[in-house]
């Protein structure tokens, strides 16, 4: 009772400060002029961890009550993830505060995170007072030189004066071109420095940083050409469709060509699953067909993805016998692992339709049919075996069908890292875009929770599931508490093996089945949940499965559902380590 009242009163103390309209002239500190910037930006949701040297902009935030909503987080890499789903679902960028010192260095996972899967976010750090910058102060760490590595940009602000623009710049770095995480630190005394307010310019221009190459019109015709001359044309997709909100755009550009089209898993949802033209997933994990037919297609076209090793396997072995057409806003990936026949340098939504306009319609049919005879072969030895599997204990894969079945493809998942991972992306389906958000590049295990409550709050409308393993839920579970005390309606879906389910796959097919450290021990995952004012239950039994899905999606907030699964069953196909993508391996 007694938390209740403080909490209430907390509630009514902050409803009833008063907020002035501060305009261009007005005195006001350099901790205002940062609530102004976000403000300005359009910026509504913060997450954050208050701390000694952030202490004044959260002093300042207090008068912000109804136009800024902070969501104090249990962590800083718990904030940082979230701000990364919020972003993924939204289209917006992210926004985090945390103070100086560990409060900083807890983000770095979450940066390196949004770096390599080009995440929009802008993280603002408390640091100490500039006199006291190199003298080993309290809670200072030169934040600056750790998170040079993982960031677009960032930079230190010492005096109140250059706050305005550069939060500008610091917005406009993060979103544009290739979006990214921006980090900017101030010390505590520009937050407490008082400055005549210049107002706010929103940044458009930043001299040295092209966010978008010049499109060159002669490379687009020649890659018309070479896709109009192909007889197993092969389009590959990623996340780049969906940053560059061009997924009309791309739609059109393979059916006029009746092209077909794979995706990896960052670029999953950007087509709807069920589309005539979609041939899987690529990768390690993906399906059969893409993969083998990647070494069998004649022009490969590569629309905004990055060509990592999950997706090519051995490159001296990837698509040797293939003209590469690479369309990417980012010059830097181009020829960076595949070498690119022709270069499209741009933003998709512009290049896309300049090279629809360019292609035949053609019909491709015999083509198509080779990626459903692999997909029929896959479907037989692997897919069927993993959605009806003999005996009582349940697969990861029939429980993706059940969810499937519930939801029709509209709901929002976010996946941790492992094999739930991974067969989420396999089998859920999408209908809408900006619905599956994982962790690609970096693999952050412990991603799952703090990114669904972020990605709630990005699409408050929409069903947000997140697909956790037993053992990554264990990394971040203390977000249950943000959950508790702000209410976000995330139904949670533990996939437990009761082992770090990936691990324990490599050690078994790769190490003789070695298993060194991987069967791992779980809390009573509902008690746990129920603790922090979370219904939920616990299942093992097949006949119970579809009924707990619903009672999971249809309950009035917050849920958590753990299902438990076959212990040492594998995800396949795969594509060994050190492996070409055609030598895939079905089990």
């Amino acid at each position: 009772m007694e938390t209740t009242q403080i909490k209430d009163t907390a509630q009514k103390n902050t409803a009833t400060a008063a907020h002035k309209t501060i305009q261009a002239g007005d005195t006001i500190s350099g901790s205002q002029a940062v609530l102004e910037a976000l403000i300005a930006e359009g910026v509504a949701t913060i997450f954050g961890y208050p701390g000694g040297a952030i202490m004044p902009i959260y002093d300042a935030l207090y008068d912000y009550n109804g136009k800024l909503e902070h969501i104090l987080v249990r962590h800083e890499q718990g904030g940082i993830h979230a701000a990364q789903g919020f972003a993924r679902t939204s289209g917006k960028t992210g926004v985090v505060f945390a103070t100086s010192g560990p409060g900083a260095t807890n983000l770095v996972t979450g940066l390196a995170d949004a770096q390599i899967d080009s995440t929009p976010l802008v993280c603002i750090t408390g640091q100490v007072f500039a006199h006291l910058l190199g003298t080993d102060a309290f809670q200072e760490t030169d934040v600056i030189n750790v998170t040079m590595p993982v960031t677009k940009w960032n930079y230190q602000v010492t005096d109140a004066h250059e706050i305005p623009n550069v939060l500008a710049k610091a917005f406009h770095i993060a979103r544009s071109g290739r979006p990214g995480p921006v980090l900017v630190d101030i010390t505590k005394n520009a937050q407490l420095q008082q400055f005549e307010y210049p107002g706010y310019q929103q940044c458009n221009h930043v001299r040295s940083y092209r966010p978008k190459p010049i499109v060159r019109k002669e490379y687009i015709a020649e890659a018309a050409k070479l896709i109009n001359s192909a007889q197993k044309p092969f389009v590959i997709f990623g996340q780049g469709v969906i940053l560059g909100s061009a997924e009309n755009e791309f739609k059109a550009f393979i059916e006029k060509g009746n092209l077909p089209a794979a995706w990896t898993i960052m670029g999953e949802s950007a087509l709807p699953t069920d589309h005539p033209l979609g041939v899987g997933m690529l990768g390690m994990h993906g399906n059969y067909g893409p993969n083998v037919l990647t070494n069998e297609c004649d022009v490969l076209i590569a629309v905004g993805m990055r060509f990592d090793d999950r997706v090519t396997g051995r490159l001296d072995k990837y698509a040797k016998q293939a003209k590469v057409i690479h369309l990417d806003i980012d010059p830097a990936e181009v020829d960076k692992n595949v070498k690119a026949t022709v270069p499209v340098w741009g933003d998709c939504k512009e290049t896309l339709p300049l090279l629809t306009a360019l292609i035949d319609q053609k019909d491709n049919s015999s083509w198509l049919s080779e990626f459903a005879r692999y997909a029929a072969e896959e479907d037989k030895e692997c897919i069927q075996p993993e959605m009806h599997p003999e005996g009582d204990v349940m697969s990861m894969a029939e429980v993706m069908s059940a969810l499937n079945e519930l939801t029709n493809g509209d709901a929002v998942i976010v996946t941790d890292v492992g094999q739930h991972q991974m067969v989420a992306c396999r089998y859920a389906k999408f209908t809408k875009t900006r619905s599956n958000v994982t962790s690609g590049g970096l693999g952050t295990m412990g991603f799952g929770l703090p990114a669904a409550i972020g990605a709630k709050y990005g699409a408050p409308d929409r069903t947000v599931v997140a697909i956790i393993g037993d053992g990554g839920f264990q990394m971040t579970l203390q977000e249950l508490g943000t959950i508790m005390q702000f209410g976000a309606a995330v139904k949670i879906l533990i996939l437990n093996n009761e082992f770090l389910g990936m691990v324990r796959q490599w050690q078994q097919l790769f190490h003789d089945r070695r298993y060194s450290f991987v069967n791992i021990t779980s809390p009573d995952f509902v008690m746990l949940a129920k603790s922090y004012g979370i219904e939920g239950q616990s299942i093992d039994q097949r006949a119970a499965l579809k009924a707990a899905l619903k009672t999971m999606l249809d309950h009035d907030g917050a849920y958590l559902l753990e299902v438990k699964v076959g212990k040492e069953n594998n995800v396949f196909p795969m594509v060994p380590q050190g492996s070409s993508v055609a030598e895939i391996r079905l089990k």
